[in-house]
Order: C-alpha cells, then sequence, then structure tokens
C-alpha cells in the first residue's frame, strides 16, 4: 500500500530481470519541474539496452521510458515554461549541470554530469512522470499522443545522425527499425537517394524500407549497387562499422547512431583510408528536439507505431529484441 495519491508504473529492479508493475507513490513536481500524466510512451532499443543491462549505470530500481507524451499536471516553483493541461513532450536528455565546458559550448549532449530519463530519471513506464520543464518540448500538429511519442527519441537522434551525416545525396540505413523508418522520410524530403541495409534474409524489413522510399533494399551483408555517400548504423552490431565503410565512397562518412554497439572487429586500414570518416551520435540537444519537432509535421513524418498496454511492456522488449516490430510499438497506460 502507499500513502497518498499513487499510481502504476512498470519498474526494474536490476539490470536482466524482467519489469514488474507496481502500485508506487506518485510523484510530485518539484522546483524547475512539471509533473506529467503520461497518455504514451514508446519503446526505444535504449530501453533494452538498459534492462538487458548493456547501460551499467541506471538508478536502481528504475522506472524505464524516455519518448514520453502527455499532458502537464502540476508544475513546481519556477517552472512556468508550460501551463496546466498542455501537450508535452519528455526525451532522453533530461538535465544537464550548465556550467561545464560542453554546456557552454552548445554542446550539452556531451556533459560529463548529464541525467537522462528513464535511466537515472524515472521515465514513462507509468501512469505519471515528473521531468525538468527545462527539457520538455511542446507537441503541436496533428499527431495522436502514441503517433507524437517516437518522434521523442527515434525522431530526434535519426535527426542528430542524419544531420552528422552530411548533405550527401546517396544515403545508406543500416538496421531499419523506428528510427530509420523516420530518417527515411526525412531524407526523402531532403531530395537524398536511400539504400536500406536489413537482418540477411529479412523480406518484411525490407519491404518496409522500400514502402519509405528506399530504391535498394537487401541484407547488411550485401554491397549496394553503387557508392554511398554516407551511411548510418542504427543497428547496435559492430561489424556493421567495416560493412558500412566498405559500401562508402572516398570521402564519405559512417555514423554510429546508437547508444550501444557490440565489439567492432579488427578490419584493415585500406576500409578507412582515403578519408573515410567514422562518428558517434550521443544523445541530443534541446537544439535538436526544436528544429526536429517544427519539421517533422511539414515532411510530414507519419510514424508507424503499434499500441500496446502498459502492463505489456516486457512483451514489447521481448519483440524489439527479437526483431518482430516494423516501426515503434507505444506503451498506452490503462
Amino acid at each position: 500500500m502507499c500513502d497518498g495519491p499513487s499510481m502504476h508504473a512498470m519498474v526494474l529492479d536490476a539490470p536482466g530481470h524482467a519489469l514488474e508493475r507496481r502500485a508506487v507513490p506518485r510523484p510530485e513536481a518539484g522546483p524547475g519541474q512539471v509533473l506529467v500524466r503520461v497518455s504514451a510512451c514508446a519503446v526505444c532499443r535504449t530501453d533494452l539496452h538498459v534492462v538487458d543491462g548493456d547501460l551499467t549505470e541506471p538508478k536502481r530500481p528504475i522506472v524505464p521510458g524516455h519518448e514520453i507524451v502527455g499532458r502537464v499536471v502540476a508544475a513546481g516553483e519556477g517552472a512556468e515554461k508550460f501551463s496546466e493541461g498542455e501537450r508535452v513532450g519528455i526525451p532522453w536528455l533530461g538535465w544537464t549541470c550548465g556550467r561545464c565546458r560542453y554546456c557552454r559550448a552548445g554542446q550539452e549532449n556531451l556533459c560529463p554530469e548529464a541525467r537522462f530519463t528513464g535511466y537515472q530519471i524515472d521515465g514513462g513506464y507509468a501512469d505519471y512522470t515528473v521531468a525538468d520543464a527545462r527539457y520538455c518540448f511542446p507537441i503541436h500538429g496533428s499527431y495522436s499522443d502514441a503517433e507524437a511519442a517516437p518522434l521523442l527519441c527515434a525522431g530526434l537522434i535519426g535527426y542528430r545522425s542524419l544531420v552528422m551525416a552530411g548533405d550527401g545525396k546517396r544515403l545508406g540505413i543500416y538496421g531499419f527499425g523506428a528510427a530509420a523508418h523516420i530518417v527515411a522520410q526525412v531524407a526523402r524530403h531532403q531530395g537524398r537517394r536511400l539504400f536500406a541495409f536489413t537482418r540477411t534474409g529479412d523480406a518484411a524489413a525490407q519491404d518496409f524500407a522500400r514502402r519509405l522510399g528506399a530504391e535498394w533494399a537487401g541484407g547488411s551483408d550485401e554491397r549496394p549497387p553503387e557508392e554511398l555517400d554516407a551511411a548510418i548504423i542504427f543497428a547496435p552490431v559492430g561489424p556493421l562499422v567495416p560493412a558500412a565503410l566498405r559500401a562508402i565512397r572516398p570521402g564519405g562518412i559512417v555514423v554510429c547512431g546508437g547508444i550501444h554497439m557490440s565489439d567492432i572487429p579488427a578490419f584493415p586500414y585500406e576500409l578507412l583510408w582515403r578519408e573515410k570518416t567514422v562518428v558517434s551520435v550521443a544523445n541530443l540537444t534541446r537544439r535538436d528536439g526544436e528544429e526536429f519537432l517544427a519539421l517533422a509535421p511539414k515532411v510530414p513524418v507519419k510514424t508507424e507505431i503499434e499500441p500496446m498496454a502498459l502492463g505489456d511492456a516486457n512483451e514489447a522488449l521481448r519483440r524489439l529484441r527479437d526483431g518482430e516490430l516494423t516501426g515503434a510499438a507505444v506503451l498506452v497506460p490503462e
């Protein structure tokens, strides 16, 4: 039993354990925070890395989830940015120090003291959550709550990855899941040509990629029909780095878009030579959020979602782990 208002949440006690649905005290908004009633929370591969223990420093216990859409219920002292009832989105980046060299240089995504939603801060696999109002975004446009949820990470990290890939026209995407299906729409809007790489033999994912504008789709072990200007890797698979280096032209860019990746195997220097670049994407900035959330309705980005009950979070994570989802699973509180 809980004293005071309670709520339901899916709680991770330790990495490698299943989430447990519990009645827990409803949080309260502190100074600078907003209390948000969660309407939808998309399931991200980063959540899977937290649950499986690939990311090793979670708060324990933790409520996962960082692609959150909901409505402001209450605001703490100093949190005047949003009014009661306003629809907001809560992303992965939940707090930064504002003082370090990175924060001062507009690189808050690299802040060494940063804290992250669903990792060090309880997230959106719950009826309610609290968040620092400075790191929340207004959600406009005709998106439903569930349709908007994947924009908060799959969309934001995908957008940052696309910007880091430069302006080349021939773009390869390795791993055609939630982030890729959003990036593909933005890339096509920008006039780029798309080449999609999926798990070998995954005909459904390849058909999905073609439907979203890829002119070629094949297995990740295949070579595209022509050299690429850039490639983005969303699948957390280290051997894809040398594969992508083989696929890009001299002077091309390989962007590693995930927060976690298996070890990259040794590869001959000739794959990197001729001024090829390998770069990683770390988190996001609030500027990324503002730019992308303004752009998405203009494309317009359409998210492919599968709504699931909050209590089915473990099943949603299993299906993501096993590659059974196209688009994104979105948890909806019952």
